[in-house]
């Protein structure tokens, strides 16, 4: 064998390798979701009830409902940008895998403050709701931190990326965690001291936003339509 096939054969093991760390941190983190997201249907109950009550046990159960819905959603966006994210990566590092580990741990804690809110709800206490409401929006004000160092380590070290991503690619992306930060805090306050309900109302909103953007602000259905 010639030293240029050497090379080449050589070249081609490190991209093998490459890719097959990218796949190990890609189906490691594909497993976290799909725990997460079966878990969340364990806070849904069967209503203990008299016979013929049952309809009325269910309707009861509308909390439980309306919080699974919500955290099933959140939990389906957040696994729709991850996926995004690393369709772009070709090389991971030790930090970038920390960074995905302090992804991930935003991911696990969702079932907690799904099932705050969903006993608040049920409880009809105005107090608890305002502060479950609360609750959840500054976790997922925390959870929008990694997302910001991800992005902005990636623009830091753009030869982890495919060479075709265009230069300000991450730069702009950072703007999406970034909005997430502040508009999820603003719905905490808005929780606590207007209504929790528009609290609620603006959790939702920024989990539709994340999830028009997935696959970036200018590459994804807001940034086609707003190139229109």
């Amino acid at each position: 064998m010639t030293a240029s096939n050497r090379d080449q054969t050589a070249n081609k093991s490190t991209v093998e390798e490459r890719y097959a760390e990218i796949d190990r941190v890609k189906a490691f983190s594909d497993g976290v979701f799909a725990i997460i997201i079966t878990l969340l249907v364990l806070e849904l109950g069967v209503p203990h009830t008299e016979p013929g009550r049952l309809l009325a046990g269910l309707r009861g159960e509308w909390p439980s409902y309306l919080a699974f819905v919500l955290s099933f959603v959140y939990v389906g966006v957040l696994w729709l940008n991850h996926h995004g994210l690393f369709r772009h990566i070709r090389e991971m590092t030790l930090s970038l895998n920390w960074i995905n580990l302090g992804i991930l741990f935003g991911v696990v804690i969702i079932p907690f403050p799904t099932a705050v809110l969903a006993t608040a709800l049920a409880g009809g206490n105005y107090d608890d709701l305002r502060t479950a409401v609360t609750f959840y929006a500054l976790m997922a004000a925390i959870m929008s931190a990694p997302w910001l160092v991800a992005f902005s380590y990636l623009r830091r070290h753009p030869t982890l990326a495919n060479p075709d991503l265009p230069a300000h690619y991450f730069r702009t992306q950072s703007l999406r965690p970034l909005t997430g930060l502040v508009l999820y805090s603003l719905a905490a306050v808005v929780g606590w001291f207007v209504n929790p309900f528009l609290g609620l109302i603006g959790i939702a909103i920024m989990i539709t936003y994340h999830a028009v953007t997935s696959e970036g602000l200018r590459e994804g259905p807001l940034g086609r339509l707003m190139n229109q």
